[in-house]
C-alpha cells in the first residue's frame, strides 16, 4: 500500500547494506575475521572490498606454522593432507614455505633433478613440488627437508608442548608472509654454483643487513663435501650472524637444475633487517641430564628476545633424543617449553649439527667462532628468531 512504512527487517537490512557498501572501516575490521583463501574471494565483490581486503592483507605479518603427526591413510605424507585442509584458515599470505618431513614415511624426489615440463598424472601427484604448487600461493618460493627425525610443535597455539618425533611419520610447515622490515631469501648451492657471486646474491656475504642464516647441507659426507661446507661457512663464522641448521637427508624445492643426481649441497634461509634477533646455545655431548639441559637453554634468556612473534629451531644428533638421557623422551623439547612457554619449537633430528653459542648482546656482538667451530656431532642446537 503507497505510503505505508516499511518492515523492520527490511529497513535494518538497507542500513547494514550501505555500511558495507559505503564505511571502508566497518569492512576493514570485519575482513580481519576472515581466512587469507576466503579474503581474496572477497575482494572481488566491488572495489571498496578489495581495497579494504588488500589493507588487511599488508597487517598479517604474523608468521604461521602447520604441523601432522601419526599415519596418513593416503599414500602421501601425512602433511601434504593436513595443509590441503589447514591452509584454508589461515590469516597470512605465505611468500616462503620451509617445510620439513621424517625420511622413513616421506616418498619424494632423492635430489633436484630436473624435472619434464610435461609430466603425467601419476608423476605430478607423487612429486611433492607439484602437489605444494597445487596448495601454495604460485609465488611462493618452497623450501623442503627431510631427515631422520622431526621435532614439531602442534599447529594452533604457540603453547602447545612440542615433541620429538625420533621415528614416526610427522612433519610441518613454517610459512613466513611479506613482513615490513624484514628480507628473507632462499639459496641453493652445489659445487657447480657456490662462488662468491652468487653468495652475495643470496645476501650471505657484503650484506650489513644480514642477521640470521638457516643452513642445511645434504651429502657432504661425500668427496669434497667438508671443503665445500666450510667454504660456504668461513665467510659467515668471521661475522656477526647467527648461523644456525644441520645435515638432513635429502631436500626438495622449487625448480633447480644444476645438481646432478647424488651431488652433495646445501640450503637455506637468509634473515636481513633490523627488525630481526637471534640467539642460540649448543647442548654438548656430555649433557645427559634434563636438569643439565634446562640450564643450558636457560642461558638463551640473557639475549632478551621477546616471545612474540619468535620460531624456536632445534637441531639435534639423531643419536641424541631418549639415547642421551637414559631413555627418557622429549627432554630437551620439555626443557624449552618450560623456559619459553609461548615460543613454538620446530626442528629436526639430523646427521649433524651446524651452530654455536651466540648469545646476542645490545649491540649484537656475538661469540666469535671459525667454520669448523659451527660444526658438531652428537650436540643439540637450540634457537630463537624473533621478526619483529
Amino acid at each position: 500500500m503507497e505510503g505505508e512504512a516499511a518492515p523492520p527487517n527490511i529497513l535494518a537490512a538497507s542500513k547494514a547494506g550501505y555500511v558495507l557498501s559505503n564505511v571502508a572501516e566497518v569492512v576493514e575490521r570485519i575482513l580481519t575475521f576472515v581466512p587469507t583463501k576466503t579474503l581474496f574471494r572477497i575482494a572481488s565483490v566491488c572495489r571498496l572490498w578489495r581495497n579494504c581486503a588488500r589493507r588487511v592483507l599488508r597487517t598479517q605479518q604474523r608468521l604461521t606454522w602447520l604441523s601432522a603427526t601419526g599415519s596418513s591413510m593416503y599414500q602421501e605424507h601425512v602433511l601434504f593432507r593436513t595443509m590441503a585442509e589447514d591452509l584454508q584458515n589461515i590469516y597470512m599470505l605465505p611468500q616462503i614455505a620451509l617445510l620439513m618431513v621424517d625420511g622413513e614415511n616421506f616418498n619424494g624426489p632423492v635430489s633436484f633433478r630436473h624435472k619434464k615440463a610435461r609430466k603425467c598424472e601419476d608423476e605430478v601427484e607423487s612429486d611433492p613440488v607439484e602437489k605444494l604448487r597445487c596448495l601454495l600461493p604460485s609465488s611462493c618460493d618452497i623450501l623442503g627437508l627431510v631427515a631422520p627425525g622431526i621435532v614439531v610443535t602442534p599447529s594452533g597455539l604457540p603453547s602447545s608442548p612440542p615433541q620429538e618425533h625420533e621415528e614416526g611419520e610427522a612433519g610441518y610447515s613454517l610459512l613466513f608472509p611479506a613482513m615490513d622490515g624484514v628480507s628473507i631469501r632462499p639459496f641453493h648451492f652445489c659445487k657447480k654454483s657456490l662462488s662468491e657471486t652468487t653468495m652475495e646474491e643470496a645476501g650471505l656475504i657484503n650484506n650489513p643487513d644480514l642477521k640470521v642464516v638457516l643452513l642445511f647441507d645434504y651429502e657432504t659426507y661425500k668427496p669434497g663435501g667438508g671443503r665445500f661446507l666450510n667454504t660456504l661457512l668461513e665467510p659467515l663464522s668471521q661475522s656477526n650472524v647467527l648461523i644456525v641448521g644441520g645435515q638432513v637427508e635429502r631436500v626438495f624445492s622449487s625448480d633447480v637444475t644444476c645438481c646432478s643426481p647424488g651431488s652433495f649441497g646445501a640450503v637455506g634461509l637468509t634473515f636481513s633487517g633490523s627488525r630481526i634477533q637471534g640467539a642460540s646455545v649448543l647442548v654438548e655431548q656430555d649433557v645427559s641430564s634434563s636438569k643439565a639441559a634446562e640450564a643450558t637453554i636457560q642461558r638463551l634468556k640473557a639475549a632478551n628476545i621477546p616471545e612474540r612473534n619468535t620460531i624456536g629451531f632445534m637441531f639435534a644428533c639423531v643419536g641424541r633424543g631418549h639415547n642421551s638421557y637414559n631413555n627418557q623422551r622429549n627432554v630437551e623439547a620439555n626443557a624449552f617449553r618450560k623456559i619459553f612457554s609461548n615460543v613454538p619449537l620446530l626442528g629436526f633430528f639430523g646427521n649433524g649439527e651446524i651452530g654455536c653459542d651466540r648469545i646476542v648482546k645490545e649491540n649484537y656482538t656475538l661469540s666469535e667462532t671459525d667454520a669448523e667451530g659451527l660444526q658438531h656431532s652428537f650436540t643439540t642446537v637450540m634457537s630463537l628468531v624473533h621478526f619483529g
